[in-house]
């Protein structure tokens, strides 16, 4: 063993060792082993920071970006309504959304299956009042298995297909790993489904600890039904079901300025009625994108759009001193001077009986504003209100909702087709959200978990040394004195097992590329069929469960599950123990020795 060597190794044990520990934050003890390996000599200055122009640093960052365009288009809510129920059971939430993710990654790159669910888990959990995390981690577990089924779902299915090609002469095709791969993945599936999620931890005061604003965040607010509504002619307590499933109560009815007595559930909708809600930001946004009704103030939200501006949600309290106080927006001027719309407010304790626009503000009220990007600072000074910490609000752009999923769709079709590279494509996609407004300029960076990036920009350097240094042909080396002498199968799962750990560790592009000839190598000296060898390295380096650093799925979910390093391994162990125990089977049915 070289010195190279030896330092490489000594590193990536003293880095799992701290990441265990859970002490310092990952990302800061990735990057100081990233600088220790600069300075002793193992990795290339040049180098050095490769890892963040890395594709996989680059996917993760991409994928978040889209993600939070999905959101923002409606298409998260789109799905959520359609598909997702957040009054089920979390098991029943796990099943389906498990099997969901699983279908989705066989034909599209789990990454970007991923990319697609995440934020619809995250809204469901937040409807459900249950921590994301204990769904998220399920959920990527899914879209791993359910990428080994085709050629297109993983990137090591297609690393091994071209291997094949120049090593055996024919490469893989699209559906020759499905009877391996649909196998292991659904027993991996019901297994995820029926125990690992239970295995997960449950911490406490990690994305548990609720909204600290949850005691203020019921607003009194108005939404309007616009011509052509397919609402008009309906009753109102029709609503009542769609207000149940998105967290709205329905208080009344408002026409022609007048409120109507009770809740008027019996009164027939009609056009530029006005529907007195009470509900929390979110849930309001929710309920107006999947009926399509709009803002109280239409013509200047309608304005607003027409002028090109990003719209974005703010909070702000009313003091003694503040310009609004014991007036109405509407006298205030409140739409024509400062171009903001006043969605709803929270009086804590006493319902507002009035027009929203119409209804004197208060000292204490908290004011749910509608202004334009980057004047909210502005509008609150002007207001002399003072701004409630930023929560994350914002105004889905459901207009925009089919345009969204149009450009993700082709992104992922042209990926999977090999027309473009993922990265690229994911690229395009941001771009293009960006000009169509969909995301706004100065949010596009707010999306991205950095202390995410930062982990995978410096591990990959430290792979790549590790991988350079001959430290990955020792391993191989050693393999194959180890099985010495042994069964084919028995060779055949220490290769699985091998692979698997290597996976964990390494990048799953840079084991396949060396574990794939190690195992043809293993084949040949047996005198077997190397296709089942493999397949087991295809299998192996896909499913990667113990570490967020395996997977970029698993690297995905780190930040908004609220994950540590070490709480992969509780679900992710007895999950590649089932992998190995089943997949080894199926290929010595399916691609006997």
């Amino acid at each position: 063993m070289t010195t190279d060597q030896i330092i490489l190794f000594s590193l990536f044990a003293l880095v799992f060792a701290m990441l265990l520990w859970g002490k310092y934050r990952y990302d800061m003890v990735a990057f100081a082993a990233l600088m220790a390996g600069v300075v002793l000599g193992v990795v290339p200055t040049k180098d050095a920071f490769s890892g963040f122009g890395h594709p996989a640093t680059l996917v993760v960052a991409l994928v978040l970006i889209v993600s939070a365009g999905l959101v923002r288009s409606g298409a998260v809510f789109l799905i959520t309504r359609t598909m997702i129920d957040a009054t089920r059971s979390l098991g029943a939430h796990i099943t389906l959304m498990g099997a969901i993710g699983g279908v989705l990654s066989a034909f599209m790159n789990n990454v970007a299956a991923l990319a697609l669910l995440m934020p619809v888990d995250i809204q469901t959990a937040r409807k459900a009042g249950r921590a994301p995390g204990l769904s998220l981690m399920p959920l990527s577990f899914a879209t791993i298995l359910g990428g080994m089924v085709t050629l297109i779902g993983t990137p090591p299915n297609i690393i091994i297909a071209t291997i094949r090609e120049d090593s055996l002469g024919e490469p893989f095709q699209m559906f020759d790993f499905a009877p391996v791969g649909g196998v292991t993945a659904i027993a991996g599936l019901i297994f995820v489904a029926l125990i690992g999620w239970r295995l997960i931890p449950q911490k406490t005061g990690v994305h548990q600890s609720g909204d600290p604003m949850e005691d203020y965040a019921e607003y009194i607010a108005e939404l309007t039904v616009p011509e052509g509504s397919k609402l008009i002619g309906k009753r109102l307590r029709e609503l009542y079901e769609d207000a149940d499933k998105n967290d709205v109560a329905i208080l009344g009815l408002v026409r022609d300025g007048k409120r109507r007595y009770g809740t008027g559930q019996n009164s027939v909708l009609a056009a530029d009625d006005a529907l007195v809600l009470e509900a929390t930001p979110d849930a309001l946004d929710e309920f107006r994108a999947a009926l399509n009704l709009n803002f109280a103030d239409e013509s200047r939200e309608a304005r607003l759009r027409a002028e090109g501006e990003g719209l974005t949600v703010v909070e702000v309290v009313v003091t003694d001193q503040s310009r609004i106080n014991g007036k109405t927006a509407q006298s205030v001027g409140l739409s024509w001077r400062q171009r903001t719309v006043l969605m709803g407010i929270s009086r804590q304790g006493r319902r507002v009986k009035q027009q929203v626009r119409k209804t004197p503000v208060q000292t204490g009220d908290i004011l749910l504003l509608l202004v334009p990007q980057d004047s909210a600072a502005d509008v609150t000074e002007w207001l002399g209100c003072l701004p409630l910490a930023d929560r994350g609000l914002s105004v889905t752009a459901d207009e925009k909702v089919w345009m969204a999923i149009g450009f993700f769709a082709a992104a992922v079709a042209a990926a999977s087709l090999g027309l473009i590279y993922l990265p690229i494509a994911l690229g395009i996609v941001v771009i293009a959200f960006v000009l169509t407004k969909i995301i706004p300029l100065s949010e596009v960076y707010t999306h991205i978990e950095w202390p995410v990036v930062v982990l995978l920009g410096s591990m990959i350097p430290l792979g790549a040394a590790l991988e350079t240094s001959g430290g990955t042909e020792l391993i191989a080396g050693s393999l194959v004195s180890l099985t010495d002498g042994l069964p084919s199968w028995m060779v055949l799962t220490v290769l699985m097992v091998v692979t698997m750990t290597l996976s964990d560790v390494l990048n799953n592009t840079a084991t396949t590329i060396v574990a794939a000839p190690v195992g043809i190598q293993m084949a040949q000296s047996l005198g077997v069929n190397p296709d089942p060898f493999l397949m087991a390295v295809a299998v192996a380096a896909s499913c990667a469960f113990l570490t967020p650093i395996g997977h970029k799925n698993n690297t995905l979910i780190l930040g908004p599950g609220g994950y540590g390093f070490g709480d992969y391994w509780r679900m992710g162990l007895p999950l590649e123990i089932l992998v190995v125990a089943v997949s080894i089977p199926a290929i010595l049915v399916f691609w006997p020795l």
